[in-house]
């Protein structure tokens, strides 16, 4: 499938004028990184629908259409992630995390949280603060995949047992999976169609929106900071007691980034404050997390009419895993990606050349948001996005596998590299790979520490 044929494929889900896709240029093909999946594709038709979506919102608050250009390469560069701060790009991952393998097969397992590590080393019998990679690898052998899988499940820490791609679909959440879309746009509430800010012609599409931000990992402030390149007005609201990941620098880009205390009443009523007063709320904690303190979408919608909430999750909605956590590695993992790429490349088990699953889900989020705020213009009501990691790889999967796709070397990133100060250090990171005619994709704020910003718009 190639990224016009994909892009058409969202575009028809998201129920908005086919006239737009007129306004849309793709270039260049897969592979663009070596892999033997169609990373290229599903980063440019990702990138691509968030970017035409935005701009029919603008189109529908009165601007004209715009052209819109996506270059694979660039995307894919995007999706990387990759970032420097004062010259040094950072280590991102614990040295516990990744595949292991065990009795019967492999593990997975992430440790980039402290809690998370020092579960997973209890579980192997060992001391956190002594134990090293070499006596985890050992302990790690005494185990059948799947037992280590359910017993990590749980105590609430996070590690797949590889699957190849016909066991994860003859799984009970493999086949819930299998019956999803990759995006889920649903009428939540009656509302009536919310009056947007006027929009100046030379303003980007999204300008004036506000946008709560409420994640964490790598997907959800991907989404957000995709909507801040577009123009919104992006609130990365964190606990000031949970830890952050480095990636933190780069995926703030655009973003004020506020602390607000949900364990409180007071903090839960300024993000109340701060919701009345935003047109989308965007959320990907665990899953019940936010709901459990009273932020379901249901919620929202009785609280704050026409609003658009957006939820994330590593395995979706339905299914035995639904309320499972997850990070991209992991979703590999368990859906076989992992098994099929070592496969092709005619060796051990291998992950994908970036955090496709992440990033494409992230812009899938930015597309959702465009497409409820679109229809919210049209009929009204309050609505929800569902978006998770399992469904975006099924997607990735109907995209296609790419022969000799493995055959390539990395391009250099050089080309896309953009530098900026932030209050982090000097930051360096890949440009908006979306390419708007007349409004160009930019980030108006530094990337800032959370907390920086107080928590009013």
């Amino acid at each position: 499938m190639n990224s016009l044929v994909a892009l058409q494929a969202l575009w028809q889900l998201g129920g908005l004028p086919a006239a737009a896709l007129a306004h849309i240029r793709l270039t260049g093909s897969d592979p663009v990184f070596p892999s033997s999946f169609a990373v290229g594709t599903a980063a440019q038709a990702s990138i691509a629908a968030a970017a035409l979506a935005a701009c029919e919102l603008g189109q529908a608050r009165g601007a004209p259409r715009q052209d819109i250009s996506v270059d694979m390469q660039h995307a894919a560069a995007e999706c990387t992630g990759w970032f420097a701060l004062d010259g040094t790009a950072p280590e991102l991952w614990d040295p516990f995390a990744g595949l292991y393998r065990c009795a019967d097969s492999y593990v997975r397992i992430h440790t980039n949280f402290p809690h998370h590590r020092d579960g997973a080393l209890r579980l192997l019998g060992l001391d956190p603060a002594t134990a090293t990679r070499a006596a985890a690898e050992q302990a790690m052998l005494r185990w059948q995949a799947l037992d280590f899988e359910q017993a990590s499940a749980e105590r609430g820490l996070v590690a797949t047992a590889l699957r190849s791609f016909a066991q994860w679909d003859a799984s009970p959440q493999g086949a819930a999976i299998s019956a999803q879309p990759v995006i889920t746009l649903s009428r939540i509430g009656d509302a009536p169609p919310r009056a947007l800010p006027p929009l100046a012609e030379n303003a980007r599409p999204l300008s004036g929106l506000r946008v709560l931000d409420l994640t964490r990992i790598l997907a959800g402030p991907v989404g957000g900071r995709a909507l801040a390149a577009l123009g919104a007005d992006v609130m990365l609201v964190n606990s000031p007691h949970l830890p952050n990941i480095a990636a933190i620098a780069d995926t703030s880009r655009g973003k004020r980034s506020a602390h607000v205390d949900l364990r409180t009443a007071a903090g839960r009523e300024v993000l109340w404050r701060l919701a009345e007063e935003a047109h989308v709320f965007s959320q990907g904690y665990r899953p019940g997390g936010l709901a459990a303190l009273g932020f379901s979408p249901a919620a929202l919608a009785q609280r704050c009419p026409g609003i658009v909430a957006i939820t994330l999750t590593a395995y979706g909605p339905q299914g035995p895993w639904a309320e499972r956590r997850g990070f991209d590695s992991l979703v590999q993992t368990a859906m076989g990606f992992n098994h099929a790429e070592g496969h092709a490349a005619g060796g051990q088990p291998r992950a994908l050349p970036m955090q496709i699953l992440d990033q494409a889900s992230g812009f899938l989020m930015a597309f959702g948001a465009a497409c409820a705020l679109w229809h919210q213009q049209r009929s009204g009501g309050s609505w929800h996005v569902q978006v998770s990691l399992a469904q975006t790889g099924h997607w990735l999967r109907k995209l296609g596998r790419i022969p000799h796709g493995l055959d390539i070397h990395a391009p250099d990133l050089t080309p896309w590299k953009t530098c900026a100060p932030s209050g982090f250090g000097k930051l360096e990171a890949i440009r908006p790979s979306a390419q708007l005619q007349r409004t160009p994709a930019a980030y108006s704020r530094q990337s800032v520490p959370p907390g920086t910003d107080l928590p009013v718009w």
